[in-house]
């Protein structure tokens, strides 16, 4: 590189030296000095070619003509700073170098990608100074997101040890420890809405030869470009947050470019997949690699077609294993059937002659001990008869004896009852006569007979005196009179000058 600007700087002096005559002059044309630079370019690059390194920016493409315009830029490590900028075309075989770096790396050519290309340097009059994409080293571009991808897996296991460690080449997490359920029915789907990955996976499900019925819960969400993380981590959130008990969670989406996985490759994105507490399926669409989620998942897939046929799968292989088992009882019972029928047939007639020997043998007790029965029910038979007919004749007299008996207490309770009751209506009648008299001399007109009087005021009677004011009227009610009278006084009376 030294010898190159060396020689720049040499020919630049050589072009100054050998115009002198210019100083002489007032002033040249722009286009004169553009040209000189253009000609001083042109031999100091001519046929030379450059590897460098740099990020594309301000990308466009002509599709009718081909041709990509863009700038190459450097920046200061770590920042976004820009140290050196230059503008940069592709066309022709620069262009196909474009298609074909596109082809391998899945990763299109656009704006914040890292890149090692080969450039020659050109100058125009009007443009001024840019370089042309000559080729484009796909291994480099690569290599970049392969080392960000390792870097993010070496500080996952570095910074989260209880959740995450590494065994060999095998990442082993929280997630990959958890158990499937022996049947997956309740799927909870994270993709995007307008996904055909999506369409692929609930396609396979419904579609599935054996009859499997699911019940699947989407949640949409983006599932590219590392800007969206935090997007899908918030679905990740809401399935949990949901406390519906799946027995999978299940990510997937189609293929795409390579830079449309980072969202996958990323640090935080991985953390909650290996933490997560219900078993994750992937099924990302990424043929060539396994991306950082896949590795920190329960089950890793190529595709959502095979993520739905790993849950079919998987269903079968349970339905297989009853199926199997079925079988092996059914013939391990013919096998125990068989092997223990003769031991059946010899019991059977073990029992039966073993049977009739007990029959014959107990035959004789049996007839004497049924003489026995029908001698004491005969000697039973007798006995009761002869109580029952003691009972009958004691039925028949007692009846009678206490008939009459009770015919003469009724006959004395009958005369008693007559004495009681005339002797009880003439003492009633005496109370009544008594209580006849004392109603008699309360009565009203004997109380006023005797002197008395009964007083009113507005209609009502009254013994309150201290209604009575004086001008008030009242009426006084003798035995024979009545008396209208207004009150002139009224005082307090002790009653001792009453004189009868």
């Amino acid at each position: 590189m030294h010898r190159i600007f060396n020689s720049v700087f040499d020919t630049t002096n050589s072009f100054f030296y050998s115009h002198i005559h210019l100083e002489q002059r007032a002033h040249i044309k722009l286009s004169e000095l553009s040209t000189e630079i253009q000609k001083t370019l042109e031999t100091s690059f001519s046929n030379q070619l450059f590897w460098v390194i740099a990020d594309v920016t301000n990308h466009s493409f002509k599709e009718k003509s081909n041709y990509h315009y863009f700038d190459l830029v450097e920046k200061r490590p770590g920042t976004t700073d820009i140290v050196a900028k230059i503008n940069g075309k592709a066309w022709g075989t620069g262009s196909a170098g474009i298609r074909e770096f596109e082809r391998i790396t899945g990763q299109k050519f656009t704006n914040n990608i890292n890149v090692l290309v080969q450039v020659k340097v050109s100058y125009h009059s009007v443009f001024g100074l840019s370089v042309d994409i000559v080729n484009i080293d796909t291994n480099f571009t690569i290599g970049v997101l392969e080392q960000q991808r390792l870097e993010t897996l070496r500080l996952l296991v570095e910074k989260n040890p209880d959740v995450i460690s590494k065994i060999g080449d095998t990442y082993h997490t929280r997630n990959k420890a958890l158990l499937l359920e022996t049947v997956i029915q309740k799927i909870a789907l994270v993709s995007s809405k307008s996904s055909a990955g999506r369409q692929d996976f609930l396609h396979t499900l419904e579609s599935n030869q054996y009859g499997y019925r699911f019940s699947v819960s989407e949640y949409h969400t983006v599932v590219q470009n590392e800007a969206n993380v935090m997007v899908l981590r918030q679905a990740m959130i809401d399935i949990f947050n949901s406390q519906k008990k799946y027995d999978a969670v299940v990510i997937i989406r189609g293929g795409g470019a390579q830079t449309d996985f980072l969202i996958f490759d990323n640090y935080n994105t991985g953390l909650v997949i290996a933490k997560f507490p219900i078993p994750i399926i992937t099924g990302i669409g990424h043929q060539k690699n396994e991306t950082v989620t896949d590795l920190m998942a329960h089950t890793a897939t190529k595709t959502p077609t095979k993520a739905a046929e790993f849950i079919i799968n998987h269903n079968r292989n349970f339905e297989d294993e009853i199926i199997n088992l079925q079988k092996t009882v059914i013939i391990k019972s013919q096998q125990l059937f068989s092997t223990n029928f003769q031991s059946l047939s010899t019991l059977n007639s073990t029992v039966v002659n073993k049977s009739r020997t007990f029959l014959n043998d107990y035959k004789d007790l049996l007839v004497a001990a049924n003489q026995v029965v029908i001698n004491k029910t005969k000697s039973v038979l007798f006995n009761k008869n002869a109580q029952l007919n003691s009972i009958s004749t004691s039925l028949i007299t007692k009846p009678r004896m206490l008939t009459a008996s009770k015919i003469n207490d009724l006959s004395n309770l009958q005369k008693n009852f007559k004495a009681f009751t005339s002797k009880y209506s003439q003492n009633q009648r005496a109370y009544l006569e008594h209580y006849a008299s004392m109603i008699r001399m309360m009565a009203p007109d004997n109380i006023l007979k005797k002197g008395f009087a009964i007083v009113k005021q507005n209609g009502n009677i009254t013994s309150d005196a201290t209604k009575f004011h004086p001008g008030s009227d009242i009426e006084v009610i003798l035995s024979s009179k009545s008396i209208k009278s207004t009150v002139k006084t009224n005082s307090d009376y002790n009653g001792n000058d009453f004189n009868i």
